[in-house]
């Protein structure tokens, strides 16, 4: 008689599915419970709420990404702070405020409070916070997943989207420059932060407003860009709309014929009728990826006469990533319905994030007052495809807009929808103080055609002859931080410099911040005529040699070149092949300067190849080093700026 032992793998397998079942028994039921709420009429109508999260970046001396959020919060000690993916950023939650009145500086008082006091518990653990949308500073190797928050949500959303996309995540934007990286792990989310703003809504409005804000998507996206460099590379004026998407994309790569939708998405269709049809489809299109052990029964809970929170219907609404949310929550008792703006990054400083906040809350109060259906007046596709351009263009973006204008951003914003918020602000009551205050930053904003992305992108090429990449992005954050503390708007910021970041001797501490990454190259089978050219027209002494995947198979060096052009051998019928050097030193980006220098005198090269994930990636060569030198030695001997003689 044989018996068949079932393994541990087995068993655990039928307990997540079977807790899979019972979570989606209670997400349907959420469902249900929230059909019935809206058919008996018991949400909250006729008011109108605002609010805002405030996303952040921890620095530390060097102006890179610093692994502190757990310690923030037991300094902070306030449930307006959360955690986000990465151990290096942190979230602040305003409080909700009328839309009327001063709601909206009342909204940035206590914004400035909440940046001001992370700043100050920042500085007792030698940190600072820096609000922007993608950290210039954030490498790759900052992405691991030991830098990732250690809860068990997270844990489990990485485990489950690195199973559904097979493994290994790739990425690739295209922009001025080109991205194309793989990645293990969903922590490439953590290179974003945003400005998230909140407008609660009637359910009998829901669905003809939050159209609007699907409209509004596009010019929002124009005038609020603040992060075109991802990893030194100027990719789209707002980065963080390719970069997220590609992150939690769950869809396998193996079936490019099906039609399937990304969990980053700016949605599929317009809504008909209310907000069920949002849950509905984003219930059939994506699986849940994480469960919870759920205790309530909602609709018992409303057979008493209580309200139900909805936990699995949240869970789930928390893991579909529209670029506008559908969000349900309890307020005082009451439920509510509200559109989550999730469109706008960071930065560049609170006083703009309040001003694209009060541009997006005016236009949404005057054109749902006007009542009108913009779907009757712009296809959902070129709205979506408005969105889309405004994140590559930013405010040089061009939109097809209402009943086929064609017009440009700034045009628009300028002409047509800075008058309109103007009047939503009044109709609400907003108190004019106010009005002018945030919609003059707008208009200065647009007028000067200076978004953050524009300032951003103007001071990495002011630097570009001057500096490393590393230096460059030092001097970006660094100034980025000074200019915050002005609370000035950045229509107003002059660029960055170098000397604002102030660590010149951490600019070098590892090759990956000043190895040439603008290569030349050959194959094997090139001539070596090719090679001597190269190293005539770019006065360079070493010549990587690759195959057509970019895996480095050689060296070729000038004094191999001289060599055999003394003994008159023809240059074009000689292969790169028989004088390059295949017994090579390499190193990957992180390697310290000082263990490169030890390398290169040990083996007496003038070139180490750096790799990473098995391709080139970069060059150092003894003249980086010689640069280093002259700057340390500059920067050491050099008379005291605040000497008299």
């Amino acid at each position: 008689m044989s018996t068949t032992t079932r393994s541990h793998k087995e068993v655990d397998g039928e307990k997540d599915a079977q807790k899979h079942r019972e979570y989606m028994h209670a997400l349907l039921g959420d469902l249900r419970a929230l059909e019935r709420m809206l058919a008996e009429g018991l949400f909250e109508t006729g008011v109108r709420r605002i609010g805002a999260e405030q996303e952040m970046f921890l620095i530390d001396s060097t102006w890179g990404p610093a692994r502190g959020a757990l310690k923030m919060l037991e300094l902070l000690k306030d449930e307006h702070y959360t955690t986000e993916l990465g151990q290096f950023q942190l979230e602040a939650n305003c409080d909700p405020q009328l839309f009327t009145g001063d709601g909206l500086s009342r909204m940035q008082a206590q914004l400035d409070d909440l940046v001001d006091r992370a700043r100050k518990a920042a500085s007792e653990l030698a940190m600072n916070v820096v609000l922007m949308g993608i950290l210039p500073t954030m490498r790759k190797a900052d992405l691991g997943l030991d830098n990732m928050v250690p809860s068990p949500r997270y844990i489990t959303l990485n485990k489950i989207v690195t199973d559904l996309r097979g493994g290994k995540f790739e990425f690739s934007i295209k922009g001025l420059d080109e991205l194309i990286i793989d990645h293990d792990s969903v922590m490439l989310e953590a290179c974003n932060s945003s400005f998230q703003i909140h407008l609660q809504v009637s359910p009998s409005e829901f669905a003809r407003v939050y159209n609007i804000a699907q409209v509004l998507a596009g010019p929002i996206m124009a005038i609020s860009s603040n992060s075109p460099l991802v990893f030194g590379r100027r990719l789209w004026a707002e980065t963080r709309i390719a970069l997220f998407r590609q992150a939690v994309d769950t869809r396998s790569h193996t079936h490019h014929i099906r039609e399937t939708e990304a969990r980053v998405s700016f949605g599929t269709r317009w809504v008909k009728e209310s907000i069920l049809e949002i849950y509905r489809e984003d219930i059939a299109r994506f699986r849940s990826l994480v469960a919870s052990d759920l205790d309530e029964d909602p609709m018992a809970m409303l057979d008493r006469g209580e309200l139900p929170l909805l936990k699995a219907l949240r869970l789930h609404n928390g893991t579909i990533y529209r670029w506008n949310r559908a969000c349900f929550g309890i307020t005082e008792g009451k439920a509510h319905l509200r559109i989550e703006n999730r469109v706008m990054p960071s930065g560049p400083s609170t006083l703009d994030e309040m001003a694209n906040g009060a541009l997006w809350f005016g236009l949404m109060a005057e054109l749902a007052a006007r009542e009108e259906d913009v779907t009757r007046r712009i296809d959902f596709d070129q709205a979506g495809a408005n969105f889309y351009t405004a994140a590559r263009e930013g405010l040089g973006a061009h939109f097809q807009w209402l009943d086929g204008k064609e017009i440009s951003a700034r045009d628009l914003i300028l002409d047509r929808l800075l008058p309109v918020a103007e009047a939503g602000l009044q109709r609400q009551g907003v108190s004019p103080e106010d009005i002018h205050k945030y919609l003059s930053v707008v208009d200065a904003r647009a007028r000067t055609a200076r978004t953050g992305a524009r300032w951003l992108l103007s001071s990495w090429n002011s630097l570009r002859d001057r500096a490393t990449p590393g230096e460059r992005s030092n001097a970006l954050v660094a100034a980025t931080v000074q200019r915050q503390l002005t609370g000035r708007p950045v229509s107003e910021w002059e660029r960055a410099r170098l000397d604002e970041a102030d660590v010149t001797r951490h600019n070098f501490l590892r090759v990956e911040q000043y190895m040439t990454t603008d290569l030349f190259t050959v194959h094997a089978d090139d001539p070596v005529e090719i090679v001597a050219n190269l190293m005539l027209w770019e006065r360079i002494r070493h010549v990587p040699v690759e195959d057509k995947d970019h895996h480095l198979v050689g060296l070729i060096t000038q004094r191999a070149v001289l060599r055999f052009l003394s003994s008159g051998r023809p240059t074009h019928r000689t292969p790169v092949s028989e004088l390059m050097k295949t017994d090579l030193v390499t190193i990957g980006p992180e390697t310290t300067t000082i263990d490169a220098v030890r390398l290169m005198r040990r083996y007496r090269y003038g070139c180490l190849p750096v790799i990473a994930d098995g391709r080139l990636v970069g060059v150092v060569t003894e003249s980086n080093f010689m640069d280093i030198t002259s700057r340390l030695i500059e920067e050491q001997f050099a008379p005291d700026k605040d000497s008299d003689g």
